[in-house]
């Protein structure tokens, strides 16, 4: 019920970007395809990932060296924010 309620509210802010009806998740969770991790150095190269908000995914690397912006963009993603320690945030937008 909360997530219905929560849906609406947004719904109501923003009318033109939440959809009407929500798209399926996908079968694995995984909003990362497989360009997106070869950008990212793979999937072992990834710490820990947690969805936040709508839009944006944060991510942990274990080696940050290893991220490559311009192959991110190339692969879908449309704004990359590298932070301190390894952290990645990617604003991937309503991807469902």
């Amino acid at each position: 019920m909360f997530e219905k309620l929560q849906r609406a509210f947004w719904k109501a802010l923003t009318p033109d970007l939440i959809p009407d009806q929500p798209k399926a998740p996908r079968a694995n969770g995984n909003v990362l395809n497989d360009a997106m991790l070869a950008a990212l150095g793979g999937s072992a190269n990834i710490k820990s990932q947690q969805p936040l908000a709508l839009t944006r995914l944060r991510l942990e690397l274990h080696d940050p060296q290893l991220l490559d912006s311009s192959a991110l963009r190339v692969a879908g993603v449309p704004a990359v924010m590298p932070l301190a320690g390894g952290v990645v945030h990617l604003l991937l937008g309503l991807q469902g």
